[in-house]
């Protein structure tokens, strides 16, 4: 069909509703859109282990953008590879260092699918690990071997400015920056060029699909490059301001079937 597209869903705020759960009306507007023939891919900030449950609910078939497109891989087809951008090891070390000397609640760090953590934190496993434990708990600088795929640094109160400031002096060639909004105050470090435009244009080269066919939902600033990038781009009703403007439309919220809304009408799915 030569009007197929490439439909790129983010999670938390755009394909999930507030407690985490895909409602049904957005499940059937995806479900036909594939039967239709148009390719739904997931593009999100979460690790592998805490994202696809999701690709499993809606019986996906795609490959998958993770860590905000440093691991692009096929859940299931190794013909796709793997794509693994990790951080310099030597300069996740040094943003650790920097992190200890703010003293800062906790840190994070990922290796795709495994991943350390500076202090024991109950609250803090739970929301972030999906049900998994930690390699390890302790010093990161000895712990950490391997060069990680991001760092996630949680902030006492009040510090967040600062820290990325210092962080910005030190590293701004080297490193991105992202936030993460409510409940959880985080900084997460990525390396520098590596977004989900990045692991997107990666899908959409490998299935032949030209920029102007690709719709792209999103609600933080994460998803900025990625809705600049498709030739949809479409910022949730609960987005941030910043991407609103940037976005080509503006949907209903995540608690208000947003995608559905859009896809039925950009799509044509419920004339048939």
């Amino acid at each position: 069909m030569s009007t197929k597209h490439l439909i790129a869903l983010d999670l938390d705020g755009t394909l999930l509703t507030d407690s985490k759960q895909i409602s049904e009306r957005s499940k059937q507007a995806i479900v036909k859109a594939r039967a239709d023939g148009h390719l739904v891919a997931i593009s999100t900030g979460r690790p592998v282990r805490a994202s696809i449950q999701y690709y499993r609910e809606l019986g996906l078939d795609t490959p998958m953008v993770n860590f905000n497109g440093a691991f692009v891989h096929h859940p299931d087809q190794s013909a796709f590879g793997a794509y693994h951008t990790p951080l310099d090891l030597k300069t996740a070390k040094t943003v650790i260092e920097t992190c200890e000397a703010f003293n800062v609640s906790n840190i994070m760090v990922e290796v795709i699918d495994d991943f350390y953590l500076r202090y024991k934190d109950e609250l803090f496993v739970e929301a972030f690990t999906a049900g998994q434990n930690p390699i390890d708990y302790g010093n990161l600088l000895t712990l950490l071997k391997d060069a990680p795929t991001s760092v996630l640094i949680h902030p006492q109160e009040n510090q967040s400015d600062s820290l990325r400031y210092l962080l910005d002096q030190s590293h701004a060639e080297v490193i991105e920056q992202r936030v993460w909004g409510a409940p959880w105050s985080i900084i997460e470090i990525i390396r520098a060029g590596v977004n989900k435009a990045v692991g997107l244009k990666r899908i959409a080269d490998y299935y032949g699909i030209p920029q102007e066919r690709i719709i792209a939902f999103g609600d933080e600033d994460n998803d900025l490059e990625m809705l600049e990038y498709a030739g949809q781009g479409v910022a949730m009703g609960n987005a941030i301001s910043e991407l609103k403007t940037t976005a080509n439309f503006v949907t209903g919220s995540n608690e208000n079937d947003g995608i559905a809304d859009y896809l039925e009408e950009a799509l044509n799915l419920t004339a048939k």
